[in-house]
């Protein structure tokens, strides 16, 4: 049983981020066995558990995850992971998946900032002010020297590395990349704010009726996803605007797609993986 403070200690973005880019290519490449996740409503509370189960290369293991967008005072997202032996079935550990959720999360995201940002990319605004903020915020310095972090929440009082936009536009407009990380289930997002070369992180909106980002968002950028199948059966964002998925973000750490100009505006919907979480778990257990 290792539990969050034992996680904390061993995981480093500097390992995760390599990790999630090696992770999400074999997933690509048909190397891992993944189903989409099931998801259970739970319709009283405006919350949901997701199982996630996933075969890997070298691992074998399932998440299970429950988003409660309500919650005041605690996490909105709890999970646990089981590892097994790929060999035998057998249990190998339990994890406290919460932290790995947010980690792995924020490292996708990095690694897909890395990939499609403009290599100069230095002002990053957050849409959002919880745990997937502070999160990305952290993730993405390590792999873009950021000279300017503007945020924006409605209830946001104070975010320390950042500088507190009054509206969402100013947080956004002249922003080289954007992360959306917020609990809304209508767009935050906004094409018409978005400057030529900007790129999208969007985390949040992950059901099929839920949106951050606009109409206008999804026509003017290259879409990039980490599932396809995942994406059109889950974002809202993807399934309402009839966007088209350029590629997995696999097949851009593999080398097979990526930013084709310097002013086009690219867009990573993170739905996310079992595969993340197994590949981040087992990080861990080494």
């Amino acid at each position: 049983m290792i539990g969050e403070a034992a996680v904390r200690a061993k995981l480093t973005y500097a390992a995760l981020i390599p990790a999630m880019e090696q992770a999400l290519a074999d997933f690509s490449a048909g190397l891992v066995v993944q189903p989409v996740r099931s998801v259970v409503p739970v319709k009283e509370h405006a919350g949901f558990l997701g199982v996630m189960p996933a075969r890997t290369r070298d691992g074998l293991g399932a998440k299970l995850v429950t988003f409660y967008p309500r919650n005041q005072g605690l996490h909105t997202h709890h999970a646990v992971i089981q590892l097994f032996k790929p060999e035998t079935g057998e249990p190998l550990a339990t994890l406290d998946g919460r932290l790995i959720t947010e980690m792995r999360t924020a490292a996708v995201s990095a690694a897909a900032t890395k990939a499609l940002s403009r290599p100069d990319a230095a002002v990053l605004a957050l849409l959002g002010s919880g745990v997937q903020a502070r999160s990305h915020l952290e993730a993405i310095r390590t792999v873009r020297p950021l000279r300017d972090v503007r945020v924006w929440s409605p209830r946001v009082k104070r975010f320390d590395g950042a500088r507190i936009c009054s509206t969402a536009e100013e947080c956004v407009r002249g922003a080289d990349i954007i992360v959306t990380a917020t609990s809304s289930n209508t767009p935050v997002l906004r094409g018409e704010w978005l400057s030529p070369g900007a790129h999208i992180n969007a985390i949040g909106a992950c059901r099929p009726d839920w949106r951050e980002l606009d109409d206008e968002v999804m026509r003017r950028s290259r879409l990039f996803v980490d599932s396809r199948e995942g994406a059109l059966s889950e974002s809202g964002d993807i399934i309402l605007s009839k966007a088209a998925v350029v590629a997995e973000l696999g097949g851009v750490f593999a080398g097979k797609e990526g930013r084709t100009s310097r002013d086009e505006i690219t867009l990573f919907k993170s739905l996310g993986m079992a595969v993340e979480d197994v590949a981040a778990a087992l990080l861990v257990i080494r």
